[in-house]
């Protein structure tokens, strides 16, 4: 399975267009999620600042809905904290944006915790109508809690996710929020959120519009599936996704337990550490939910370890 999806072909329902530097060629602004990155793989030699310049210059941005950022030079070397700010300069060009995706580094060019994040809090503030928010990377990582009326999607793919943004997250007010996805990760790497910096969002009491929650990747699987079992949050929604970590039979044998699943359309429990006969209760318990049980890592010897880590 593919964990460090590059978006290279498709974004936010658009297909991407690589932004590269030249003028001719272009397509319509509005018809694709561009992504700009430089990496020693990259056609151009630009700078990631002078391929903004080219961008800005060359694209009628305040048409353009999707952005997908990509590497910079020397992205486990230097922070991504200069394009924070020079997107944030930017906003007013680009209005219609509503999908950003900051931090798309492949796996050839830096592994997942290897690159180095900034504060992201002031993209939220400087596009109110962005929609969709994804961010790719922990170290570094940081965020303040925020309110924001039109985020319906916010995503972090990392190898350890700092438990203060884990915080930060549960205290925003994001009254439109229907999808949220923490790739929690490992100690170390900086996943060291517990149960408890979970609590506000399994109370779901600034999320009202929650339908899809993800809470995977962890080394603490089990007591997040045991926190999950008893969460108010879960009776609204739709899909549950706590896959790609360390779940083993005592955190199903919790979700079994717990409150009635039988409402979801989907739980997702990917890449785990489950005895067959496990599996077998939890398809017999769940016959009308789609049931992803697939990538079972369990053995007689015991190892145990997170889809992504480094």
């Amino acid at each position: 399975m593919d964990y460090v999806h590059d978006y290279s072909k498709t974004y936010a329902g658009l297909p991407v267009a690589r932004f590269f530097g030249e003028d001719d060629a272009l397509p319509e602004p509005g018809e694709v999620a561009w992504r700009l990155g430089t990496s020693e793989w990259d056609e151009g030699p630009y700078a990631i600042g002078e391929l903004l310049d080219r961008f800005f210059a060359s694209v009628d941005t305040e048409r353009v809905t999707a952005l997908v950022i990509g590497a910079w030079e020397d992205c486990t070397d230097d922070d991504s904290s200069h394009l924070v700010e020079r997107l944030v300069a930017e906003a007013a060009r680009l209005p219609a944006l509503r999908s950003l995706f900051f931090g798309a580094v492949v796996v050839e060019e830096a592994e997942i915790s290897w690159i180095q994040q900034s504060d992201v809090t002031p993209l939220l503030k400087a596009y109110p109508r962005l929609e969709r928010f994804d961010v790719r990377g922990g170290a570094g990582l940081a965020l303040s809690p925020v309110r924001h009326e039109a985020l319906r999607m916010l995503r972090f793919e990392t190898g350890g996710l700092p438990s203060a943004v884990v915080r930060a997250v549960a205290a925003s007010d994001l009254p439109a929020l229907e999808h949220l996805e923490l790739w929690l990760g490992v100690s170390e790497y900086g996943g060291d959120a517990t149960v408890a910096d979970l609590a506000a969002i399994l109370s779901g009491e600034h999320l009202p519009a929650l339908r899809h929650l993800g809470l995977q990747d962890s080394e603490i699987q089990d007591e997040i599936a045991a926190a999950v079992a008893s969460a108010p949050v879960v009776a609204r929604l739709g899909s549950l996704a706590l896959s790609m970590g360390v779940l083993r039979d005592a955190g199903a044998e919790a979700l079994l337990s717990g409150q009635p699943l039988t409402h979801l359309r989907k739980l997702d429990l990917h890449h785990h550490f489950m005895t067959e006969a496990m599996t077998t209760r939890l398809a017999a318990a769940l016959p009308g939910v789609e049931l992803d049980l697939s990538g079972s890592e369990w053995s007689e010897r015991g190892w145990t370890y997170v889809a992504v880590s480094e």
